[in-house]
């Protein structure tokens, strides 16, 4: 994919989709390890495996789908990916930000991101819930390099506000009235796919980070490019290299998100409800 032909590829992936739903999603949502079974439930649902997708790169992860699905869920109308794809699969950040421009291009006018995460905060137990306030990007590409097409968005995006504070608000409101705990805290994103050594860890904690993942970013990123308003919720599935000296594996994330799937979806209902009663999805 060129820079010069970003766009078209957009729209192409886009028809493509509109091809096989009249469905024009409100909400595009990203769904990281072991939390693609919330798109399971989505109501009239359409699934769309990525590689039926013009120009969609595929995911490998366990864990990870590779399926796009369209429906309604708490009253929204949505569209989900049960995994995504990362840069360490040997994707550019470009490309795995492009089913996010491609979401919007549907219609999503915000996007909400999860993933699994490390957790930087030695207080923080495995299952806990982050809202993410801001992130740290340490990825070593950018999904905004090259060319830019100012039909998606300008050259020089703002990031003061990347994660929405109305869009956090409402996340909030939705925890407490629920009884969830959330913390909120910033995201640090790693190029992967090894875990962070101890030393990167004692560097992130350094900086302000709170969580530590390989995701997130590029599509956040191109989220904000193209005038889309963006949340984000990290599971934090396990405590970074050298805090408890255990060794960490892909099972122990999958594992524990899978374990707090429930309350994962409940927070996420809850957030799709009052998004819609507070008129912020138009």
């Amino acid at each position: 994919m060129t820079d010069d032909s970003l766009y078209e590829h957009v729209q192409e992936a886009a028809a493509a989709i509109r091809a096989r739903t009249p469905l024009i999603p409100q909400v595009a949502l990203i769904l990281g390890s072991g939390l693609g079974a919330w798109a399971d439930k989505l109501a009239g649902a359409t699934r769309i495996d990525y590689a039926e997708i013009p120009h969609f790169a595929r995911s490998r992860v366990a864990g990870h789908a590779g399926r796009l699905v369209l429906g309604e869920r708490a009253g929204a109308r949505c569209v989900a990916m049960q995994g995504r794809i990362h840069m360490y699969e040997g994707h550019s950040a470009a490309a795995v930000a492009f089913p996010a421009r491609v979401m919007i291009a549907l219609g999503a006018k915000v996007v909400i991101v999860t993933n699994a995460a490390g957790g930087l905060d030695a207080s923080w137990k495995p299952g806990t819930l982050m809202l993410i306030a801001d992130h740290i990007d340490l990825l070593r590409d950018h999904a905004l390099r090259g060319a830019n097409d100012e039909r998606l968005g300008p050259r020089f995006p703002d990031m003061t506000h990347t994660y929405a504070p109305e869009l956090r608000r409402i996340a909030r409101g939705v925890a407490e009235r629920a009884g969830i705990p959330l913390v909120e805290g910033v995201y640090t994103a790693m190029p992967g796919p090894t875990y962070e050594t101890p030393a990167e860890v004692r560097m992130l904690q350094f900086l302000g980070g709170h969580a530590t993942g390989m995701s997130t970013v590029p599509e956040v990123v191109a989220a904000r490019h193209m005038g889309a308003r963006v949340l984000g919720i990290s599971c934090i599935t396990n405590l970074a290299a050298g805090i408890t000296g255990q060794t960490l594996s892909h099972d122990e994330v999958t594992e524990t998100a899978n374990r707090v799937r429930a309350t994962f979806e409940q927070l996420l209902d809850g957030i799709l409800a009052a998004l819609l009663a507070e008129g912020e999805l138009g």
